[in-house]
């Protein structure tokens, strides 16, 4: 956390990143209220809390999580498909499989076990909190 920032403001934008660097759009061009981008957002954001939060994961692991989560999106599209015909065609049944067997090597790749986050405050935190109780009983 940058010096000054409450722990629950958003990070600071980095001038001349794009929009997805700086996370102000998910897919550039693409509307955010969409059902598809909806869920893939919220598929990544489960997936990082699995992986520990935001702090723990690298760029990479971002990267795999958010791939992911658009086979995730996709395979559920299918599925849908697939339930409201009643049935599978044999061409759609083997893309499902392969994108299944993707998606199940992607999740392999950052860990298939849920990861705690670390929740203990620094120092500094403890210090202002306890500061900050102090004041409130004066």
């Amino acid at each position: 956390m940058m010096p000054g920032r409450s722990p629950n403001s958003a990070p600071a934008k980095l001038p001349n990143r794009s929009r997805v660097t700086n996370g102000s759009e998910l897919l550039p061009g693409v509307d955010g209220r969409s059902t598809w981008v909806r869920r893939l957002r919220d598929l990544i954001s489960l997936h990082i809390a699995d992986l520990g939060g935001e702090d723990a994961i690298s760029e990479a692991e971002r990267s795999i999580v958010r791939r992911a989560a658009t086979l995730t999106v996709e395979l559920e599209r299918m599925e849908a498909a697939f339930a409201t015909a009643g049935e599978a065609k044999p061409a759609d049944l083997d893309l499902y499989q392969r994108t299944a067997g993707n998606l199940r090597r992607l999740l392999e790749a950052v860990g298939l076990d849920r990861r705690q986050r670390n929740i203990t405050p620094t120092i500094a935190e403890y210090a202002a909190q306890k500061a900050a109780e102090k004041a409130r009983a004066a």
